[in-house]
């Protein structure tokens, strides 16, 4: 059992780098420090685009510290039997509930923005240009932090991974790039709805163009909007266990060659940012359950194997 259990933990975590983590964690209290400031400022000041460019900045600081959160949460319970298949799911739960309460915030904002387009109400637009613009500074500082590990951590993925990956390349990213990637790019994106904001502001200051501003607000709630929808969209996919298409098709076609043999039952399903776990039920090979695990060796995406092989009825 020892030996066999060993072999068998049901760790699915991304691979995730300490020095990544540690500059991604600078930038989610940076981002969450001036998210309070923007929001805060947003009601104090009146305006919309700088509330709106405040809840933007919270979906990315949102999304960054739930990826945080929940593979420290994975981590602790990295051997808790109580979880079937592991932990790996924590971080799509815990988005999926974010990016409901985020759509909530973006049709909140949404509706008070074309209330203020009908009527327009009185801005602090100087006040509100100069929180716009430390945000700005703020995104910029951020950027140039993540854009450092990016390098840094695709080099280290590299190593880390060739072993595993030699001779059997897909278009797939790897896992911790994917993240950095990904905060590197929403950081970028808040930079422009900043720059947004900061030219509406300054446009109602010395223009007296009220209503642009509430048209950024408009602008962040769509920005905002459609985020949650794609996050709420892609964490369902793997808290419903859709199938993994592309790995289902790839034990298609290792197992097709095999003499006489039908597969009956095939599932494939998401435990973890890089792990899959797969059911495969087989007749008529007359192979057995270990020569079939061999086979099936090259698909390294799969991390939880489960073969039933029944005689050919």
């Amino acid at each position: 059992m020892s030996a066999e259990h060993s072999a068998h933990s049901h760790s699915f975590l991304g691979a995730a780098h300490d020095e990544n983590a540690r500059r991604t964690l600078w930038v989610v209290i940076l981002t969450f420090a001036m998210m309070v400031v923007e929001i805060a400022a947003g009601y104090i000041t009146g305006s919309m685009a700088l509330l709106a460019d405040g809840f933007h900045m919270a979906t990315h600081a949102g999304a960054l510290g739930i990826a945080a959160g929940a593979y420290a949460f994975a981590r602790r319970n990295v051997n808790n039997q109580h979880f079937s298949f592991g932990t790996g799911k924590v971080g799509d739960l815990a988005g999926f509930a974010s990016a409901l309460v985020l759509a909530m915030v973006a049709l909140g904002i949404a509706i008070e923005s074309v209330a203020r387009l009908l009527n327009p109400g009185s801005v602090a637009f100087g006040e509100a240009a100069l929180v716009a613009i430390v945000g700005l500074l703020v995104n910029i500082v951020s950027a140039l932090m993540l854009s450092g590990g990016h390098h840094h951590g695709h080099d280290h993925h590299h190593h880390h991974h060739h072993a595993a990956e030699h001779g059997h390349s897909h278009g797939h990213a790897s896992g911790g790039d994917n993240n950095m990637r990904a905060a590197y790019i929403h950081v970028l994106a808040d930079a422009l709805t900043s720059v947004l904001a900061i030219v509406a502001l300054l446009a109602g200051r010395y223009f007296g163009w009220v209503w642009l501003d509430p048209l950024m607000g408009v602008v962040g709630a769509v920005v905002i909007g459609r985020w949650s929808y794609s996050l709420m969209k892609a964490s369902a996919t793997v808290l419903l266990d859709v199938t993994d298409e592309h790995v289902a098709e790839e034990i298609r076609d290792i197992l097709a060659p095999v003499n006489g043999i039908r597969i009956t039952d095939l599932h494939v399903w998401q435990v973890g940012p890089q792990a899959r776990a797969a059911i495969v039920s087989v007749t008529g090979s007359g192979l057995t359950a270990q020569q079939i695990r061999e086979r099936l060796q090259p698909v390294h995406e799969i991390s939880h194997l489960t073969i039933e092989c029944q005689a050919a009825s």
